[in-house]
């Protein structure tokens, strides 16, 4: 009979090291089951996110662990995720929000729209609960590039988001004609967003993205005034202006003392490939970018490919080495994203095994690791 304890168990398990947080899964509580008999244990692995990006390695390393152990027979390791935040009171807004996140840019056309939906989504895949705020009175882009029409329901007074694709969403878009234009000033738009944390039915959420509009105006501060916030991403395109202009929204965030989550550069150059017939062995191809000659490498079978920094280059890693900030991602231009935006199925969907959609996983990863180290380094330190 096999003498496997629980202690041994546990010990085994806290070799396994958060990358994030530097303590081993043991310490940091993330153990919620450990039983043995037999020779055949079974493992509970709880982490802070379920988009965390080390989860299948962490499984993998636990299951080798167990198994080495003498007299093990069979290990069975479940993933699970609890996504911590701030505890909210009953009469706060949104109370069954853990973590409210505004995208926003310094200026318009970056794409922030487009990243805040295939986010979502890509959180969503792994079974995170999300929802959608589109705080763009003026330009409520967020009902056609999720999919979403008409006007939502109401139940006891309280506004019923729209939900497709996994994500719950609102926005002025489903409450006024499509075409017509909302000329509202600055204290309308802070009533509507009042209402639409205090007066929607979010219900339980892990993350909720707020699309915000561009710049730095009233929307922005009456998000900061009545929510908290754990914290924003900001998206920028490579190009200098749109990083000038990220700066100011920078700044802005930290005078309402909302951290920055990190960056993710929009239109980071643009795929060409080709083939050039009657190649027999690999060569170069003299590729005219618009911003010089560039030397492209040919194949054996005429096949090239590069990346065409049509908006520039480096802007974004101008703004990390400045302020320090996490890179998020960078995400190329890509025709299948701008279809997708169109006809309300976006990439990360549609098409989930696309690099493009590939990429915006890895960010939704980086995005929950950030959080979550943010969440443990608040968290009461016990004497």
């Amino acid at each position: 009979m096999s003498s496997i304890t629980k202690d041994d168990l546990l010990k085994a398990l806290s070799n396994i090291i958060d990358p994030d947080l530097h303590k081993d899964i043991v310490s940091l509580g993330f153990i919620t089951q450990a039983t043995v008999c037999d020779g055949i244990a079974k493992v509970t692995i709880n982490l802070t996110t379920p988009a965390c990006p080390v989860k299948d390695l962490m499984k993998t390393q636990a299951e080798e662990l167990l198994m080495a152990l003498p007299g093990m027979v069979k290990v069975t390791v479940e993933m699970t995720a609890t996504v911590r935040g701030r505890e909210r009171s009953a009469d706060e807004m949104a109370p069954g929000v853990s973590h409210v996140v505004a995208v926003s840019s310094g200026k318009g056309g970056v794409g922030k729209s487009t990243v805040t939906i295939n986010l979502a989504v890509a959180l969503a895949a792994t079974g995170a609960k999300v929802g959608i705020l589109d705080c763009d009175v003026h330009g409520p882009d967020i009902p056609m590039m999720l999919g979403c029409s008409g006007e939502p329901d109401v139940v006891d007074g309280r506004l019923i988001p729209k939900i497709n694709y996994g994500i719950k969403s609102m926005s002025i878009g489903y409450l006024i004609p499509e075409e017509k234009p909302v000329i509202w000033r600055g204290p309308m738009v802070h009533k509507l967003i009042e209402q639409f944390l205090g007066d929607v039915e979010w219900g339980e959420l892990d993350y909720l993205l707020v699309d915000m509009p561009p710049g730095t105006g009233d929307a922005q501060l009456s998000l900061a005034q009545i929510v908290p916030m754990t914290g924003a991403v900001l998206v920028t395109t490579p190009q200098a202006v749109s990083t000038f202009d990220v700066g100011k929204a920078i700044s802005m965030f930290n005078q309402v003392n909302v951290p920055i989550l990190g960056i993710v550069e929009n239109m980071a150059g643009y795929s060409v490939s080709g083939q050039v017939e009657g190649i027999t062995a690999a060569t170069k191809l003299q590729l005219d970018t618009g911003n010089g000659i560039e030397s492209v490498d040919v194949d054996g079978e005429g096949k090239f490919e590069t990346i065409v920094p049509i908006f520039g280059e480096g802007g974004a890693d101008g703004l990390v080495a400045k302020h320090g900030f996490e890179m998020l991602g960078r995400i190329p231009l890509n025709p299948r994203v701008r279809v997708g935006g169109d006809g309300g199925a976006p990439v990360t969907k549609v098409d989930p095994d696309s690099h493009i959609a590939k990429t915006f996983g890895t960010i939704a990863g980086i995005f929950a690791q950030q959080i979550a180290k943010r969440e443990r380094m608040q968290l009461p330190v016990m004497q």
